[in-house]
């Protein structure tokens, strides 16, 4: 092989080199969705977005009309728009529900009697809104640490969900801010859901 060969070979190897180390390009996107989240008033809305986006509990004040987060996971970004869960904000949620991807529902799962009525018939409304009823839901049952916390069971027999969202993409998880570890592993299933929904849109 003669020297020029030789030259033409190595600045070759250098080039492949080069391309491997300085021109990968950035990493591909994470995928985003809007989802919305919903809940009565000391369902714990807040403090599980702002725990998920490392914000510090001391600054954590209840959602009055509505706010935004974008909750970033490993595997995609969730624009959360979390609306006030209070007597007088929850008749106008329906206002906000256009251009979801996905639904979050927080209930305490150690509140009065009369608060898990009320919060039953929210979700059901929700299950049943022409514009949030084809979308995943995660269900989040919180308050968990709490001594009259209801089990995930109880929740499920009490606010029907097995007859009434059959046929439906929905996830019932128990949390509570003292573990993280299960909070995101319940919103990880959501995203699973939402992945598998784009997935299907593909190919219609």
């Amino acid at each position: 092989m003669t020297d020029l060969r030789i030259t033409e070979a190595f600045l070759y190897m250098d080039y492949l080199c080069f391309r491997a180390l300085c021109c990968k390009g950035p990493p591909p996107a994470r995928p985003e969705y809007d989802l919305v989240c919903i809940g009565l008033t000391g369902s714990g809305k807040t403090s599980l977005l702002s725990k998920l986006c490392s914000e510090s509990p001391d600054n954590v004040v209840s959602t009055t009309g509505f706010s935004i987060k974008a909750v970033p996971f490993q595997n995609a970004i969730l624009n959360v728009k979390e609306l006030g869960g209070a007597d007088n904000i929850r008749k106008y949620w329906s206002r906000y529900y256009q251009g979801s991807q996905g639904v979050i529902f927080v209930l305490d799962s150690a509140s009065s009697e009369d608060d898990l009525e009320t919060a039953r018939n929210e979700l059901h409304s929700a299950l049943q809104h022409p514009q949030l009823c084809t979308l995943p839901f995660l269900i989040l049952a919180n308050h968990q640490d709490k001594p009259a916390a209801r089990s995930v069971q109880e929740v499920k027999k009490y606010f029907e969900l097995e007859p009434l969202a059959r046929g439906k993409r929905w996830i019932l998880q128990p949390c509570s801010l003292d573990d993280m570890d299960a909070l995101k592993d319940s919103f990880s299933q959501l995203i699973n859901l939402l992945e598998e929904k784009d997935h299907e849109a593909v190919r219609m």
